[in-house]
């Protein structure tokens, strides 16, 4: 069953859902475009593609459809009278208000913006096929070849643009279709702030660097992030980096389905705030990984939803110090019935450059 099918399966006879953001369009196609409206219903979905996008789309997309975009809410209409529809659903999580009065008075059908599909849709992309798994994997290989080439690379006087800037390279020299965020490569005091912007400041002796990067494959994005050490660092910097290790290690122990996000968050933390170090984790222990960086769910104190088996989650616990430095060590990978499904290779042991 493919993902357009699994949609219908909770259509009722006179629905009819309407998907026109980036990321449902290439979630239920395959394809990537920056326009286009999925209009699917119970028995039968089609895409409509502007001229740009067109012969691509034909050649591309099999599990529905492929119509021109001409005229957008008289074609939505006549499909809509074509199959009896009485009501439109739109996925009110990705449609602004005008989008909503816009397609509210043009349709012939009543549209419901605060309609169950948003949910359909989050719960279908929440666990991955094994499709996506491979292009997940497949991204995170591409990620890691970078780095650890890059680690040949990083010497002290580079500035930590210059750090963020080859590691950029090489995941696109090796494959990336895009970068999942912007790449963060911090050193110095600068590690303390968790997602803090590469600047001018240059690697020095006795510095952390802080690597937080991943690569797009086919939409799919990874994630991970190493602190390395530029020559050797003091006790206290060790110190620090065993404790977010052993915490690391502590949540992904937890991570199964049926656990609950906030049981894991809580295992990394209390280690934690046992060291000494309470109020210095300032974030969740993890959140969700697929066609969007950040995706459900989140694993953090507040949320005790399950995970279920098929999930792909990242585990990144960290401490930051204020002025001084910050460590922060995530892998990323599938939760399944008996636990972790880890994507992430590269050693986690305290790597020592120089």
């Amino acid at each position: 069953m493919n993902n357009i099918n699994k949609l219908q399966s909770t259509l009722c006879e006179d629905e009819c859902a309407l998907l026109f953001d980036e990321v449902s369009r290439r979630y239920f196609t395959k394809m990537k475009s920056s326009a286009g409206t999925l209009v699917v219903f119970k028995q039968a979905a089609y895409l409509l593609i502007d001229f740009r996008y067109y012969e691509k789309a034909k050649k591309i997309v099999s599990d529905c459809e492929v119509i021109e975009q001409t005229r957008l809410y008289h074609q939505i209409n006549e499909l809509v009278k074509k199959h009896g529809a009485k009501k439109i659903l739109l996925n009110n999580d990705k449609v602004t208000l005008s989008e909503y009065f816009a397609f509210k008075e043009n349709l012939k059908a009543t549209v419901l913006q605060k309609s169950s599909l948003s949910k359909t849709v989050t719960t279908l992309r929440n666990t991955k096929t094994d499709d996506e798994k491979e292009k997940i994997i497949h991204a995170q290989r591409i990620a890691e070849k970078a780095y650890l080439e890059l680690l040949n690379y990083v010497r002290v006087g580079m500035t930590e643009r210059e750090v963020a800037l080859e590691l950029n390279r090489l995941m696109f020299y090796y494959g990336a279709e895009d970068l999942s965020f912007e790449t963060i490569a911090l050193a110095g005091a600068n590690t303390s702030v968790p997602h803090g912007t590469p600047g001018e400041y240059k690697l020095s002796s006795g510095d952390f660097l802080l690597l937080d990067f991943g690569a797009q494959y086919d939409g799919y994005h990874s994630d991970m992030t190493r602190t390395v050490a530029i020559g050797e660092v003091d006790d206290k910097k060790r110190e620090v980096y065993d404790i977010v290790l052993k915490a690391q290690l502590a949540g992904i122990e937890r991570i199964k389905s049926g656990a609950k996000c906030s049981f894991v968050d809580a295992a990394a933390r209390d280690i934690i705030n046992a060291a000494g170090f309470e109020g210095k984790f300032g974030h969740s222990f993890g959140h969700g990984v697929g066609l969007e960086i950040h995706e459900n769910p989140n694993l953090s104190p507040n949320n005790d939803t399950s995970l279920i088996s098929g999930m792909v989650v990242t585990a990144e616990p960290g401490i930051y110090l204020e002025s001084e430095f910050g460590v922060r060590i995530e892998d990323f990978g599938m939760v399944t019935e008996s636990g972790f499904e880890n994507f992430t290779k590269a050693s986690k042991q305290l790597t020592v450059i120089g």
